[in-house]
């Protein structure tokens, strides 16, 4: 628990989409960080248009949520000249924050974007109070620090700078293999720059080590680095790239796996805050709405005193590799023996609308997301209130409306399929379920390509 006077730090998730958007609204995020089709380190996700961006910005303020947009790709001199118009109509928009890590685009948008705070992005790499006093000589009131930085550090840090330059930290989601995100292989690999938003994430990629041929008397052509001989340099083959080999080498230090653990600081959001953190970041603009509104949830419920022992199974149900605690307590670890994801919860459902029928029966309309059936026993995730389970009674499938616009009649269904054409479903259950709540159905799933 955090001490009576140290401040609850601001929960920031992430809106890869409007669905996204509502989900961290509604689940209790504080501030969301979102890209429009321009400019963003996530060029998969949905993203949002500057008509879609207007929407979003007056859905959140009006939850009292601020709403942070990123521009921090690599930014060459055709970005840098599309951006005074660009910060002027977000300026004009009321978005509450730009995450930049380009020096020219941090000043373009002190001068077309006055109006918006300049949190500096950890693209730009800020580990020491140094560069931090520079970014805020610049205009910046924030810094997204360097993922590589140790509990201490930061602390250490925190103790350097002035009380008005706040600190954002990344507490849950994937980790990257490179320095702030900075890697060349998904350019090198396939044309596709993961410093301009299209990274293929080739460091999680199937590979296979091959031990390369002696020289002809028998030694190693390394052996004359001076390493023991169990020093084997090897050489890796992707999968789908046969016949295409990279050496790996390896030093006095051992090899490096490319497979970062995800990170999961759920049970250490209060240390943070001891050592003035101000916000704690989520990352997963590529993640659907159901992924963020159980992480949000789980990290508001912790933020506002619940044990994190209480929803740390919470974490577990979502898609996920392997949890760790990246720098904060030392090296960040890696998941070398198993490739994939792994959840214990199927998202089945999105409720959509609740009506009482009687003093113990709600009759739910909900779209499926995934397979479930009469007589399924699901679990509910609801904003402040713990998971709690339903009993699927009465499916009926709602078919589209008729030409003369009257609503189809329901027909009863056995099994709840997203297939079908309108993909809603109407069902019966014993508790009051709110509109906008997730349905989920206990399995567990593992995706891996090798190891366990």
């Amino acid at each position: 628990m955090t001490s009576d006077n140290v401040k609850i730090p601001e929960l920031l998730a992430p809106a890869g989409g409007m669905e996204q958007l509502k989900a961290a609204v509604r689940f209790g995020a504080d501030a969301v960080y979102l890209a429009t089709d321009r400019f963003g380190m996530r060029q998969r996700a949905i993203n949002f248009t500057m008509d879609e961006l207007a929407c979003a910005v007056r859905y959140a303020h009006e939850a009292g949520v601020d709403v942070h947009v990123t521009c921090n790709i690599l930014m060459y001199d055709s970005d840098i000249a599309q951006l005074p118009e660009y910060y002027e109509a977000l300026d004009a928009l009321g978005v509450d924050a730009l995450i930049i890590g380009d020096l020219g685009a941090a000043a373009l948008a002190r001068k077309y974007a006055p109006n918006i705070a300049l949190h500096v992005s950890t693209q730009a790499s800020v580990a020491n109070a140094e560069a931090a006093r520079v970014w805020q000589d610049l205009g910046a009131s924030r810094i997204v620090l360097a993922r590589e930085l140790s509990l201490d550090q930061i602390s250490a840090l925190r103790q350097e700078l002035p009380d008005d330059l706040e600190l954002e930290a990344f507490v849950h989601g994937a980790m990257c293999m490179a320095v702030s995100g900075r890697c060349l292989i998904s350019s090198y690999l396939t044309g596709r720059s993961g410093n301009r938003g299209h990274c293929t994430q080739p460091c999680r990629w199937n590979y296979q080590a091959f031990a390369p041929a002696s020289e002809p008397d028998g030694e190693s052509p390394h052996d004359a680095c001076g390493l023991p001989g169990a020093y084997t340099p090897l050489l890796l083959e992707e999968e789908k790239r046969p016949g295409e080999f990279f050496e790996l080498e390896q030093d006095s230090y051992g090899s490096f796996i490319m497979n970062a653990k995800d990170l999961n600081m759920l049970a250490h959001v209060h240390e943070l805050a001891e050592i003035g953190v101000d916000s704690l970041k989520i990352e997963g603009r590529n993640k659907k709405a159901f992924y963020v509104a159980t992480v949000v949830n789980a990290y508001r419920q912790v933020l506002d005193g619940a044990d994190p022992a209480a929803f740390a199974e919470e974490l577990l149900t979502i898609s996920h590799r392997p949890y760790g605690t990246g720098f904060y307590f030392g090296m960040a670890p890696q998941a070398p023996d198993y490739d994939g994801y792994e959840q214990t919860c199927l998202h089945v459902a999105d409720v959509l609308e609740t009506k009482q029928v009687d003093e113990q029966t709600y009759e739910l309309t909900v779209r499926c997301r995934n397979r479930f059936s009469e007589g399924d026993e699901l679990e509910v995730l609801t904003p402040k209130v713990p998971p709690f389970g339903v009993t699927v009674k009465d499916l009926a499938w709602l078919g589209e409306a008729t030409d003369d616009g009257m609503p189809a009649v329901a027909q009863a269904a056995a099994v709840a399929n997203r297939a079908n054409e309108t993909g809603l479903y109407r069902f019966r259950v014993t508790s009051d379920v709110e509109p906008g709540s997730y349905l989920r159905r206990r399995q567990f799933r593992r995706s891996a390509r090798s190891g366990c």
